[in-house]
């Protein structure tokens, strides 16, 4: 109920969209940043009143895996937080394989908070990971730190920014992580079997775009999945699949928890309508770790979501210039995908396309991940207390457009470039305060803060 001795701040009319229902007519209210009371019909008495009846709010969306700082370092942040304002999405958890040092300890962990400070445009939580060699012994300062989670790699990208953490010292690794009670995703592709089939592929000069699916075969993704959920069991540490492709990889992951394991999985938004197919049309701008798969496991990987299989959604954004995505042989393209400002509007229109209510984005895209990611005394929830983080979405039918993107000129491309959207960001409020209006961003740099896990 409303505190009717006090005027609020701001009330936020609209229709309130939870992971467990929507309340028609309803109203936010919130005071110094945070939600004061949430209610239906008419308002009490505020400083502004926001009116979006007729429209859908949303907690702000909580991206659990994005990469700010893979292709331009630190300075990254700006752009990729900016593009998370106008796409709905109020708190990022970025990854920490960072050009040109990775978040292997405290130290890089409080400079790479400063930069958030300073730079970033809506509120950021940080992985931190291990160096390929001797970095365990810093596993109890990052989690002290406040980091939310750990993050390991399977596969080696580079043996500085993203090495392949080999089995002793990831078994060493989780036992220390499991004292944390921090969990740990893993990027989950088997990189002997990468490797042989891409060198087999470059040999015979087959370098098209489909050969990168046939060279990540689904066996590379469920390889990786079942080493590192063995080595769950045996340490007792929450490990969590960081992205997958595959139903497959969720059934794996519950039948681990019926024999006591701590093992969850994650899907990416890609993986909920990119096919085999895009990845053949979009050539480098498609491709991403692990790759798209066919209709067919599209629509398993939907089956697992909507039976509570799957932990969250994410985006797994990561966005390298354009001139590192067109090379015409696919294994000289970067590895990611743009995908932060078509967040909300994209996953509002698979669910609106297959006749899903909205809760579902509610829970799977911010209740869930600030709970995974120790956010949720802040974020993720609409309830009194939380941060007035709060996402405003119009029913309307508009095509998506790369140039509107308003990340630096580089990034400003996206693989989801004219695909119809059946809904669109109207705004985006960040601790009570209006960040995006629908066509502009209007915090500065520095209204974004560190949020440390609880």
């Amino acid at each position: 109920m409303a505190d009717s001795n006090n005027v609020f701040d701001s009330v936020f009319r609209g229709d309130i969209v939870t992971g467990e229902r929507i309340l028609a007519d309803g109203w936010i209210a919130s005071r110094a940043g945070r939600i004061a009371a949430v209610g239906i019909g008419a308002p009490p008495p505020a400083a502004r009143t926001h009116d979006h009846r007729g429209h859908s709010i949303l907690p702000g969306l909580v991206d659990g895996h994005m990469h700010t700082s893979s292709a331009l370092g630190w300075d990254g942040i700006a752009g990729a937080t900016r593009s998370a304002a106008a796409g709905g999405v109020t708190t990022c958890v970025d990854m920490p394989y960072d050009i040109p040092q990775p978040v292997t300890d405290a130290s890089v962990l409080a400079a790479k908070i400063a930069r958030v400070e300073a730079d970033a445009h809506v509120d950021v939580a940080l992985y931190g990971t291990i160096r390929k060699q001797g970095g365990v012994d810093a596993i109890a300062e990052l989690a002290a730190a406040g980091i939310s989670a750990f993050k390991l790699s399977t596969y080696e990208y580079d043996a500085v920014r993203f090495p392949r953490i080999d089995h002793p010292t990831m078994l060493a690794a989780f036992r220390e992580i499991a004292k944390t009670g921090l969990p740990v995703a893993v990027h989950n592709e088997d990189q002997e079997l990468v490797e042989h089939l891409t060198a087999r592929a470059r040999e015979a000069r087959e370098t098209h775009p489909i050969m990168h699916a046939r060279t990540r075969p689904p066996l590379a993704e469920t390889l990786a999945d079942l080493e590192i959920f063995e080595l769950a069991m045996e340490t007792g540490a929450h490990v969590h699949i960081a992205h997958s492709s595959l139903a497959r990889g969720f059934d794996i992951a519950e039948t681990f928890r019926g024999m006591g394991a701590e093992t969850t999985g994650e899907t990416c938004i890609q993986y909920l309508c990119m096919t085999e197919d895009d990845l053949v049309r979009l050539a480098g701008r498609g491709k991403c770790n692990p790759p798209f798969r066919t209709i067919a496991e599209v629509e398993a990987v939907w089956q697992r979501l909507l039976a509570g299989k799957v932990a969250y959604v994410s985006t797994d954004h990561a966005p390298w210039p354009l001139a590192r995505k067109n090379s015409a042989d696919i294994f000289a393209c970067s590895a990611g995908l743009v995908g932060e400002q078509s967040f909300a509007p994209l996953m509002a229109s698979l669910l609106i396309e297959r006749g899903l209510p909205l809760t579902l984005m509610a829970r799977y895209c911010a209740e869930a991940p600030a709970s995974f990611h120790g956010l949720a005394h802040r974020k993720g929830h609409l309830r009194p207390g939380m941060d007035c983080d709060l996402v405003v979405l119009e029913r309307r039918d508009w095509i998506f457009d790369e140039a509107a993107i308003v990340d630096r000129e580089d990034q400003r491309w996206s693989p989801w470039h004219g695909r119809a959207m059946k809904a669109r960001v109207a705004a985006t409020i960040l601790r009570g305060e209006v960040v995006w209006d629908g066509e502009r961003v209007l915090a500065p740099p520095g209204t974004g803060s560190f949020v440390r896990r609880a």
